[in-house]
């Protein structure tokens, strides 16, 4: 499974998907039209060991009180995450077996090398 989750209302996202070049087999996704479902998030959490890694730590809803101050579980950033789309953290791309998550320089850095590598 091939694809890439992004918000389309985001610039960074747009940005760093323009920059990727993407290949035609790489579905688009826009988790704002599709919020990511379970089979995306478990085939995720195998890649990292923990839905907390895939949490977006600057999410607005984060900051609400009965978050804010709340230790979250395992579970609960599961939950966070199948509830609503702008808890992950963006963008996401899965590309033959390789797992890029999150827009900073050095993970973008290391799709455009595996993709230019394929």
């Amino acid at each position: 499974m091939n694809f890439f989750l992004y918000l389309s209302s985001c610039d960074t996202c747009k940005r760093i998907q323009k920059e990727l070049n993407l290949p035609h087999e790489i579905a688009l996704i826009d988790i704002k039209k599709h919020p990511p479902n379970s089979e995306q998030l478990s085939l995720l959490y195998e890649a990292t060991g923990s839905y907390e890694s895939i949490i977006n730590k600057r999410a607005q809803l984060l900051k609400q009180p009965h978050l804010k101050d709340k230790k979250l579980t395992e579970d609960d950033y599961r939950d966070l995450l199948l509830g609503h789309y702008t808890f992950l953290k963006r963008p996401v791309l899965v590309y033959k077996n390789k797992y890029f998550i999150g827009n900073s320089k050095n993970t973008i850095e290391q799709a455009r090398n595996w993709l230019n590598e394929q």
